[in-house]
């Protein structure tokens, strides 16, 4: 096995965190479809997805470096949202947290001398900053948009979602 225990356990709670970010980018999808805002719903759909793909990836790295891979049930989301900015804002302090966490995977590889795991870990650093960033943009302009939401949806119905491309990260 190419991967020491502390790394392994570490790398499959993150798994957990992905998943769990895929239910709440769900939860959030959904409600969005209840209030007939087709694009956000998208938007949401295909953050569920990508989040599951980087499960996967994990997943798939740790089966590939000879770890036991263990899918843990996913925390609890939140599913009753008041507004559209409550949607956003617990999206974006979910990236941050995110954030955070993998930079604490890298800790942990640096400080167990896994080089193999830190190379691996660099795409989810890289990924982080896009995803915080393009959060960030949709709440500044669910902010400026006020109570014409409908602006939200032309603004992301021109533009390309995160993780609509060839490769959002999926194994």
């Amino acid at each position: 096995m190419l991967l020491k225990q502390p790394i392994v356990d570490a790398i499959n709670a993150q798994v957990t965190e992905e998943f769990t970010a895929s239910a709440q980018y769900l939860a959030i999808a959904l409600y969005f479809e209840r209030e007939t805002l087709p694009e956000l719903a998208n938007y949401f759909h295909l953050q569920a997805a990508e989040e599951h793909g980087h499960a996967t990836k994990l997943l798939g790295y740790i089966n590939e470096a000879g770890g036991m891979p263990i899918i843990a049930p996913t925390r609890a989301v939140k599913n009753d949202f008041s507004s559209v900015e409550e949607c956003i804002r617990l999206a974006l302090d979910q990236e941050l947290t995110v954030t955070a966490q993998i930079n604490n995977l890298v800790k942990v590889a640096m400080e167990n001398d896994d080089y193999l795991t830190n190379q691996f870990l660099q795409w989810f650093v890289t990924e982080q900053l896009e995803e915080v960033s393009s959060m960030t943009d949709l709440l500044n302009i669910v902010k400026r948009a006020g109570d014409n939401l409908f602006r939200v949806e032309e603004y992301l119905s021109r533009t390309p979602h995160p993780g609509a491309g060839a490769n959002n990260g999926a194994a």
